[in-house]
Order: structure tokens, then C-alpha cells, then sequence
């Protein structure tokens, strides 16, 4: 296929309502910063976002290897999208080995760009080709535009002073540029973004402006392209929306429920993928009264929060599954003492290391029971990555409130996926503030709040409200160590009543579809886009079925049980082997049925799909 004849008459414009794009290639290849770049033009347009990134869990894998490909995918549209998409409409394939481990997903028909200049036969061998698959034959049934990037945008920065290594590095911006024309985006946000992040080395710049623009350019001219596609916005509820992802939106989450606390919040953690992103945002806060502590390892992380949490600060603490493990001890001191703490968890693939940059909601039943005696603490889940904000301050109003600790469930998934967010108007957010206790001569540090149960939140050393904090038992009222068993017994029912009672002070579960019927999907965490978009396809095919999401995971809001029980039957999808579904079963006494996957990804859309019509259509289901 020809790369070079000029075009002489205008490509034709296809309307879409949606298209779904996969850059994919080595992990120096820049496809995290081109997909990004490629979503923020969008955003600025004003599509509905929905995006997934891939990235490599090895670090510096050999160039051109099957492990090391790093992946992005996007899926914008004019209306309201909930997943990045199944299936890419446009793959990307910037050499051999991103070709190989993402063909597959690429349905026939679809349109797959290469980089055909990769595709040298050392490549083909890293990649463990066979043969040549732009010329065996056996790429016919897609729509296939060789072209070959690395060269046409060598040409385009020929006249710099730079290294062929440095030029190669821009060709994911030449790429770029030919998706910008095809889809009809605008060049400008992203030469504003390489205005701002290169203008300090101006070769750099101008090699990167010169490549995006070389890649639009291409697309003008070439005759291979025969068709552009638009994709209007969405209508979107009147506000102000920027685009963000997971990791973004629970740091701003932290920060904004402070400053409604009115206390200084304090961040100790370790790095760990996916959660390091919140330390990185969290840092750039210190003018709001943010302080942030790279600790040494995971314990002295939770350690710091713990004592910032003594000292009158909101001690908050994040990690993924294998520093939650670390942290369990301290976090039971925690609950022992009854102070206000936060631990994030953000979720990805294990058990030990396991695959550190997928992801996986596999913690649950860790962060449930994963203490040793009888230690319970709320769970809250976000649901999206938008909803992150939300529920990061919604972790900070238990806490406070209860005096208690608090987890937060997040995901790979949810801390790295992105979606257009309506900035909040300050007046609708809510109240969380408390004081601390101040009144020596009524100071007593267990004296329990009669609606929340929560005790006294009391500086220690504060002149007259002196109190014992270690981790042994207290004695019920005065705080003193107990080894009483009644006394023991009491105060572990307390800690477990006043958990329970916060069911009282959060939204009842809702279903999305009739009230009563055939199947109920039930799910928490990121698979809520995944099931929402089946279970409205169920819908329109004419099945009677409705879609309920927990964000409040313990305790679980009052009405679960009555919401389960108006189905005929229920369905859990969940990235793990069946957590909640042993919970539910377990609480409710319902046969439920999972749908279980543990592959580093997110559900597909026709997977839900394809369980519930499976479901439906047996004979314990009514049918349409």
C-alpha cells in the first residue's frame, strides 16, 4: 500500500456516536502520553471519556518483547459511555510484539494502523513471528494502513540537532497527529501541553510540534485514508468538567474533606503501584495544609498516621494489597484506640506481587477480617474513577463522626482510568466537621456518644485530658488498661455496634430498573460501568432485570436484604473468585450466583451480558 501520492479530492465524514482506539507498543514508546494527549483533546471537545491504560509490569523489559508492550485505550462518544469499550474500533500498533498481544481483541473489519518500519525481522523474532503478518496474508480480514511512521518522521526533523534515539522518540506524536486529522481533532491542547512541558529545552519542543504536526499533515495528504469520522459531543449536565482519573480524584477527594474538617491532613506512605500517584498529587498541596511523608516501609507509614491522628490531623495512609498486609497490626491499634484514620487500598493483581500493574478487586475479604481478633471498620468503594472524590470524602466523614478507622477501596482500574468530572459547587458538599473534645472536668476518654457511639477524640497531653493510647484493652469509660473478660467482651461489642449503626447514616441501596423481576446484578467497585452498560443492553433486548452497586461495603446499607430479595435471582459479578458473593450469601441466605474473572483486566460489557442471558434463560429464569 502506497504512503506518498498526494490526495486530490477531500476524504468523505462519517457521523459515529462512538469509536474505541488502542495505541499500543513498547514501554518507550510513549503510548500512555499519546493516549493521554489523545483524551484530553477529546475532553476539551466535549466527548463523554472512558479510558483503560496497559501498562508493562516489567520494568525495563527488553525493547521490542512481548512483556514490555504498554497499551491505552479510549473510548469518546456523543453520548453517555460507562466502559472504555470491549473491543477497539482503531489498534495502533507502533512494532511487532504490540501487534501480537493485542490482535486478538481487534474484531474484523476493524481499521489497524502500523508502524511499518518496525517490522524488521529482528523485531518479527522478538515477537516470535513466524513470518511477516503484513505480508503473509494473515492480516486480511482487518482493515490494515501500513505506514511507515519512524522514517516520514525522521524526514519531518531531519534539520535538527538531535540523535536518531531522540528523533525515534517522537514518533508517538507523528501517530498522534494521524489520529487527531482522522477523528477531526484539534492539534492545539497538545501543543500548548508541549509548549509548557518542553518549553525549558526548545529542540525538544520543536521536535515533538514538528512530529504531531507532520502526522496531521500526512493524514491531509495521503490517499489511504478515504474517510474522517466525527463524533459530536455528548450533552453533559450544565457545570464545569475536567478530566481526571481515579488517582487524581481521591488526592483532590483528601484535600477538599479537609479543608471541610478545617484540620491539616497528613499523608504517610511507601511507594507501591498503582497507589504511589496519590503521594505524587498529594505533594503539590502543601499550601492547603497538606503534609506528606515518604516513609521507609509500610508500617512506619501507618505508624505516622496513626500519631498525626493522635495529634489532631487527619492521618491518612495508602497502599495496594501487599502493604495492607504490613499495616494490619497497625491498623488494629487503631481500633483498639478508636481514632479517626483513613487507609487506602488500591487494588491490583496478586497474591505477593503478583502482577503489579493490573488490576483485581481481590482485597475485600482482606480489609473485612484481615486483622486478627474481632476488629471491624467501615468500607467504602467507589464506583468510577469521578466517584473517587466522592467517596474520599465520604471516608473522611465516618471517620470523623465515628471516631473510627476507615478503609477505601479503590482499584488499578478505577486509579488510573479517566472520565470527564464535574467540578462540585462548594455549598453541595457536606458538613464533616468536629471538634475536638476540650472539657477536663467532663472528660472521661470512652464516654460514648449515645447516637454514634463514638468516644472522645481528645489530644493527648492537652492539660486535664490526659489519657492512656497504647494498644492494649481499655476499661469501658475511664480508658484504663482492663483485662477484665466482661469488660473485654463489652468493649468489643461496642467497637462492633458502633460500626453496625453506621448502616443508619448512609443512602439505601438502589436498583437501577424495574423493582421487582427475573435477575438483579449486583456489584461494587469498577465493575459498575462494565454491568451498568449490560444490564441496560438486557433492557432494551426486553429482560426483566435491574443493577444494584455497593459503595458502602461494611456496614452494607439497610435495605440489601430487602433489594435482594425482590429478584428471582442474583448475579455478582467480581475481579476476584467470589468475595462478595461468600459475603452475601452468607448475610442474606440467597443463592447467588457469581461471575468470576482474575485476569488483570476489567469485565467486558458481553461478558456480563452473556452470564445473565445464560442465567435467564434456564429454567430457573421467567424469560422475556
Amino acid at each position: 500500500m502506497t504512503t506518498e501520492t498526494a490526495r486530490t479530492e477531500p476524504a468523505q465524514v462519517q457521523e459515529l456516536d462512538r469509536v474505541t482506539i488502542r495505541f499500543a507498543g513498547d514501554s518507550g514508546d510513549g503510548m500512555q502520553l499519546t493516549g493521554n494527549q489523545f483524551t484530553r483533546t477529546a475532553a476539551v471537545f466535549g466527548n463523554d471519556i472512558s479510558t483503560l491504560p496497559d501498562f508493562p509490569a516489567e520494568i525495563r523489559a527488553p525493547a521490542g518483547s512481548l512483556p514490555g508492550v504498554s497499551g491505552f485505550q479510549l473510548s469518546f462518544s456523543s453520548g453517555d459511555i460507562h466502559t472504555p469499550g470491549d473491543q477497539p474500533d482503531v489498534l495502533v500498533a507502533m512494532n511487532p510484539a504490540a501487534l501480537k498481544t493485542n490482535l486478538g481483541d481487534l474484531p474484523p473489519g476493524g481499521a489497524l494502523i502500523v508502524n511499518s518500519d518496525a517490522f524488521s525481522q529482528q523485531n518479527l523474532n522478538k515477537a516470535a513471528y513466524a513470518s511477516n503478518p503484513l505480508t503473509d496474508g494473515s492480516l486480511k480480514q482487518y482493515n490494515v494502513f501500513e505506514i511507515p511512521i519512524s522514517t516520514l518522521n525522521a524526514r519531518a526533523l531531519e534539520d535538527l540537532e538531535m540523535t536518531s534515539k531522540q528523533v525515534d522518540l517522537t514518533k508517538n506524536f507523528f501517530a498522534l497527529g494521524i489520529m487527531f486529522w482522522l477523528y477531526e481533532r484539534s492539534m492545539e491542547p497538545t501543543l500548548r501541553w508541549i509548549d509548557g512541558k518542553f518549553g525549558a529545552r526548545p529542540v525538544i519542543a520543536e521536535a515533538n510540534r514538528r512530529a504531531l504536526k507532520a502526522g496531521y499533515a500526512f493524514g491531509e495528504t495521503t490517499e489511504i485514508f478515504h474517510t474522517t469520522y466525527r463524533v459530536a459531543a455528548a450533552h453533559l449536565s450544565p457545570g464545569t468538567y475536567r478530566n481526571i482519573t481515579g488517582n487524581e480524584a481521591t488526592a483532590l477527594g483528601f484535600v477538599t474533606a479537609a479543608r471541610l474538617a478545617g484540620r491539616d491532613l497528613f499523608y504517610g506512605s511507601y511507594p507501591i503501584t498503582p497507589a504511589s500517584d496519590i503521594l505524587h498529587q498529594l505533594s503539590g498541596y502543601k499550601n492547603f495544609g497538606v503534609k506528606t511523608f515518604q516513609a521507609e516501609d509500610e508500617i512506619s507509614a501507618i505508624g505516622a498516621a496513626i500519631g498525626a491522628s493522635y495529634g489532631g490531623a487527619m492521618g491518612l495512609t495508602a497502599s495496594s494489597g501487599p502493604g495492607i498486609a504490613l499495616k494490619t497490626e497497625a491498623l488494629g491499634l487503631a481500633v483498639m484506640v478508636e481514632l479517626p484514620l483513613v487507609v487506602v487500598d488500591v487494588q491490583r493483581a496478586g497474591p505477593s506481587t503478583g502482577m503489579p500493574t493490573k488490576t483485581e478487586q481481590a482485597d475485600l475479604l482482606q480489609v473485612m477480617f484481615g486483622r486478627n481478633s474481632d476488629s471491624p471498620v467501615p468500607i467504602v468503594a467507589p464506583a468510577t474513577p469521578a466517584e473517587c472524590f466522592d467517596y474520599a470524602v465520604e471516608a473522611w466523614r465516618i471517620a470523623l463522626k465515628y471516631v473510627t478507622p476507615v478503609v477505601y477501596l479503590s482499584d488499578a482500574f478505577l486509579a488510573t482510568g479517566a472520565e470527564p468530572w464535574r467540578v462540585p459547587d462548594v455549598a453541595d458538599l457536606p458538613a464533616i466537621a468536629v471538634e475536638n473534645y476540650t472539657d477536663a472536668a467532663t472528660f472521661h476518654p470512652y464516654d460514648r456518644d449515645p447516637e454514634t457511639l463514638a468516644r472522645p477524640w481528645a489530644v493527648p497531653g492537652t492539660p486535664g485530658l490526659e489519657h492512656r493510647i497504647g494498644g492494649l484493652e481499655k476499661q469501658d469509660i475511664t480508658g484504663n488498661v482492663s483485662y477484665d473478660p466482661d469488660n473485654h467482651h463489652r468493649m468489643q461489642a461496642l467497637r462492633a455496634q458502633k460500626v453496625a449503626g453506621i448502616a443508619n447514616d448512609i443512602p439505601p441501596l438502589q436498583a437501577l430498573g424495574p423493582e421487582r423481576g427475573d435477575l438483579l446484578v449486583l456489584g461494587w467497585g469498577s465493575t459498575y460501568g462494565a454491568i451498568r452498560s449490560a444490564v441496560e443492553r438486557l433492557q432494551a433486548e426486553g429482560w426483566s432485570v435491574a443493577h444494584a452497586h455497593l459503595r458502602h461495603l461494611n456496614p452494607f446499607p439497610l435495605n440489601t436484604g430487602e433489594i435482594l430479595a425482590r429478584y428471582r435471582q442474583v448475579l455478582i459479578p467480581e475481579v476476584n473468585l467470589g468475595q462478595l458473593l461468600m459475603l452475601i450469601r452468607a448475610r442474606y441466605l440467597i443463592d447467588a450466583k457469581g461471575l468470576n474473572r482474575v485476569r488483570g483486566k476489567p469485565f467486558r460489557i458481553s461478558e456480563i451480558h452473556e452470564s445473565a442471558v445464560e442465567i435467564l434463560s434456564s429454567k430457573r429464569g421467567t424469560g422475556r
